[in-house]
């Protein structure tokens, strides 16, 4: 048995940045992941770190400081894994329709502390110029950004290991072993029993399970996201941009297909085109109308696309709260049980404070951030054991 005091179960970039946190603080750390690191939920997202897409309230707090917490980890990684592709772009998002509801989604944010700065249609097209001209108002985010989020994680990884931790890909953990008075031990995985002292649920889509497994059950279920590619182009998008339903979208808690146009550019020089949201559980099948229901509102946003070859699609299940709040903290029902879950389509940008406001209640300093909103006994999140 290797004694650790805190084993992530998870390593995607949530997982990572708990773990960098924790080691960052002096906490020895053993990351796990039954399939590569940085391999599922992770690898199928676009490194959004947005601050446009909330309504005021906790989440939107915790995206405000997980883009500064992005920076200060940044100037600590190791320097050979600091290239995350890191792009302080901005956002831009544009209405066709009645200008004043995203006037005023724009006002609230701006109460809360967002830069964002409502602009005429002729000052968009100056921001992206082969916008369609039936934009009647637009907003720009100078404080949106995008990085590579496998480079990010696995960035993440390198600095944990550094600091003496391990990272073990290809290794399930299978349950929770607890002393006699009920607290956290071990982990059990399948190449053998890890003792430590806590235990971090960092599993995405599959933390519902995972905390079952623990028996301290919460409700995390998959929401999933496709995604089209375009063939690599000349610079044609400057921004992230996407049209004012993405908002709604986003805190929508409909179990049918949403979709709403979100466009941006990677360095490689392809366009990004999303975004969807289905409840469908696990169901990887792709789905054509998915894919053309994208094409199409995105050719309505960039007219120009309509003349782009695709040149692949992908996606992803995301952790999905019922409430719509990342799960971060201890669970009172098992001492020792951590999680740090339920970011959905935003745990890229909301993970930095999320690997520090883990650390911060772990090691018991004040935490940068309100933590209540994200607590694991709040209603409607525990579930019951089956």
């Amino acid at each position: 048995m290797t004694e650790v005091d805190v084993v992530v179960v998870g390593a995607g970039i949530v997982g990572a940045a708990c773990a960098e946190a924790l080691s960052a603080s002096g906490v020895r750390v053993l990351v796990l992941d039954r399939g590569a690191p940085a391999g599922g939920t992770t690898a199928s997202g676009e490194g959004n770190i947005l601050v446009s897409d909330k309504e005021p309230g906790p989440e939107l707090d915790l995206a405000i400081a997980s883009r500064a917490e992005w920076l200060a980890i940044l100037d600590r990684l190791p320097e050979r894994v600091a290239d995350v592709e890191w792009e302080p772009k901005g956002g831009l998002v544009v209405a066709t329709g009645e200008p004043a509801l995203l006037e005023d989604f724009a006002a609230a944010q701006r109460a809360a502390g967002v830069d964002a700065r409502v602009i005429k249609p002729a000052d968009a097209f100056e921001l992206e110029p082969l916008l369609t001209p039936a934009v009647t108002v637009a907003v720009h985010y100078p404080e949106d950004a995008q990085l590579q989020p496998v480079l990010a994680a696995t960035a993440l990884l390198a600095a944990v290991r550094a600091r003496g931790g391990e990272v073990r890909g290809g290794v399930t953990a299978l349950s929770v072993r607890r002393s006699a008075g009920g607290r956290v031990t071990g982990v059990e995985t399948d190449s053998g029993v890890v003792a430590c002292g806590a235990v971090v649920n960092a599993c995405g889509p599959w933390a519902g399970a995972f905390s079952s497994l623990a028996g301290a059950p919460i409700e995390i279920l998959p929401r999933r996201g496709m995604i089209l590619v375009t063939a690599p182009l000349p610079e044609c998008v400057r921004h992230k941009v996407y049209d004012a339903d993405y908002v709604g979208a986003v805190g929508s808690g409909d179990a049918d297909l949403q979709t709403s146009t979100v466009v941006e550019s990677t360095r490689a020089g392809t366009v990004l085109i999303g975004s969807s949201r289905e409840r469908i559980g696990f169901d990887d099948a792709v789905r054509v109308k998915v894919l053309r229901e994208l094409a199409r509102k995105a050719v309505g946003l960039f007219p120009f696309l309509g003349e782009v070859p695709v040149m692949r699609a992908y996606g992803g299940f995301r952790p999905y709260a019922p409430d719509h709040l990342p799960v971060i903290g201890a669970d009172p029902r098992v001492e020792g049980l951590w999680h740090a879950t339920g970011h959905e389509g935003a745990g890229i940008g909301l993970a930095a404070s999320t690997g520090r406001l883990i650390a911060e209640l772990f090691v018991g300093l004040a935490p940068h951030v309100d933590p209540e909103p994200f607590r694991v006994d709040r209603p409607g999140l525990l579930g019951s054991v089956s």
